[in-house]
């Protein structure tokens, strides 16, 4: 099986629905390079945006992106670290160049046209190649057919900083979503496309749902953080998304 089939097979449909996506803003910007900043909730006064979105149907890979197929689309040598554990130590940049590379393999025009700055990317109109989820997406496909923090009791769903013995674990090694989506909640933090906030924070991105070192509180389908498109950290990872021919 080449490795577009594998993804290809390993792709889970998500139906179309709507998602109401809230974040809590604390009025006092904090400028940091450290991505453990405030969570929802966690500060009195906050500011409450929130925002309805209506969502196509997609698919989206069953687990956040491994090791192995890391370094088989971008023709590296496999680390020391388990090939099916969820690649870490990746930025928003090498996420993005990765969707591209995997839609060239794909044959798909790539969905993202990079510049030279890591804020300087653009969309390719009409492509259906592989891509980055946005922050609803995310949200969406996490919750399943639930509509709370969590889809399942968190020990049985996630990898957290209680019983992860802080590390890394393999993907799938914990029940699925309704929607069949593994460790969504838990092992890694993952990128999603969308910007933050670019009056207070700039070109900062977001990620979702928490990670093996993670407090309890912070795994979760609402569970945001943000950080420059060049950050990387040993539990932030990613997984990858395609739109779906109407």
């Amino acid at each position: 099986m080449s490795i577009v089939e594998h993804v290809e097979a390993s792709m889970v449909v998500v139906p179309a629905g709507i998602e109401l996506v809230r974040d809590f803003v604390d009025p006092q910007k904090w400028i940091s390079s450290n991505y453990l900043m405030a969570m929802p909730g966690t500060h009195k006064a906050k500011v409450v945006r929130e925002c309805q979105i209506e969502l196509a149907s997609f698919a989206m890979l069953s687990t956040p992106v491994t090791n192995e197929l890391y370094c088989s689309v971008m023709g590296e040598s496999a680390s020391d670290a388990a090939t099916s554990a969820p690649v870490v130590n990746i930025s928003w940049i090498d996420s993005v160049i990765f969707c591209n590379h995997l839609s060239e393999l794909a044959g798909f025009d790539p969905v993202y046209v990079i510049g030279d700055k890591p804020d300087d990317v653009d969309i390719r109109a009409g492509s259906r190649g592989f891509r980055l989820p946005t922050d609803a997406e995310w949200q969406f496909a996490c919750r399943g057919m639930t509509t709370g923090y969590r889809y399942g009791e968190l020990d049985e769903i996630a990898w957290h900083e209680d019983n992860s013995d802080g590390e890394l674990h393999e993907v799938a090694a914990k029940l699925p979503n309704q929607f069949g989506l593994f460790d969504m909640i838990g092992n890694v933090w993952e990128w999603c496309f969308d910007l933050y906030d670019t009056d207070r924070y700039g070109n900062y991105r977001v990620f979702r749902g928490g990670s093996y070192l993670s407090e309890a509180r912070a795994c979760g389908a609402t569970s945001r953080r943000k950080s420059f498109p060049n950050f990387a950290a040993e539990d932030l990872g990613f997984r990858i998304v395609r739109s779906i021919e109407p």
